[in-house]
């Protein structure tokens, strides 16, 4: 898939505000700071198309953005910040749990994590709702640049031992750095989309 057009096209915080043009989506949730911002500039070859931040919390919104007129990745809030508020957290998992009931659009979410650790326990919490809502999961591990070519079967195995994926679901090794993984996820937007058809 070659990514032609790009534009954050809604920032949501209630059903009401969805598109409503019945085009494929795919939601994209992950820890604060994890480097989601990262990926989406990396995966639609935009510098700063989602903005990154050394300040976690940032995204406060669903932000839909709208890729070759075909189909959306959303970008949620992410989990887990120590420093947002309980209320903010429960309107955030309000606003994400509103989505994820109602979306018949939802193709598939891409969760991402950082290769060089364990997942956290707001990390199993996540991938446990998701398998509640009986969603497809692609796991996907950032930063993996950092990661000495030793390491990577361990870094591997501790994550989909500690998450224990199901079947179907799946990891892909990413770096916004070194663009590994790209071409993997693209491929798979791809498919996914050609299925919907």
């Amino acid at each position: 898939m070659k990514i032609t057009s790009a534009e954050l096209k809604v920032m949501a915080t209630r059903r009401s505000q969805y598109p409503t043009d019945l085009k494929n989506e795919f939601l994209l949730v992950g820890r604060s700071n994890v480097g989601k911002s990262s990926f989406i500039n990396t995966l639609l070859g935009r510098k700063s198309l989602a903005r990154t931040s050394s300040h976690p919390g940032k995204t406060q919104t669903l932000n839909f953005y709208l890729v070759n007129d075909d189909f959306y990745l959303i970008d949620v809030p992410g989990y887990g910040y120590a420093e947002t508020s309980k209320k903010t957290r429960a309107k955030f998992g309000k606003m994400i749990e509103e989505y994820l009931e109602t979306r018949k659009e939802l193709k598939r979410v891409f969760m991402i994590i950082d290769f060089r650790h364990k997942p956290t326990e707001d990390d199993i919490l996540m991938y446990n709702f998701l398998k509640y809502y009986n969603l497809p999961v692609t796991i996907v591990a950032t930063k993996s640049d950092k990661i000495g070519s030793s390491k990577r079967e361990k870094c591997k195995k501790q994550i989909t031992d500690t998450l224990d994926l199901v079947v179907g679901d799946d990891l892909v090794i990413f770096s916004s750095i070194s663009k590994e993984g790209k071409n993997e996820i693209l491929k798979k937007l791809e498919d996914l989309i050609i299925d919907t058809i």
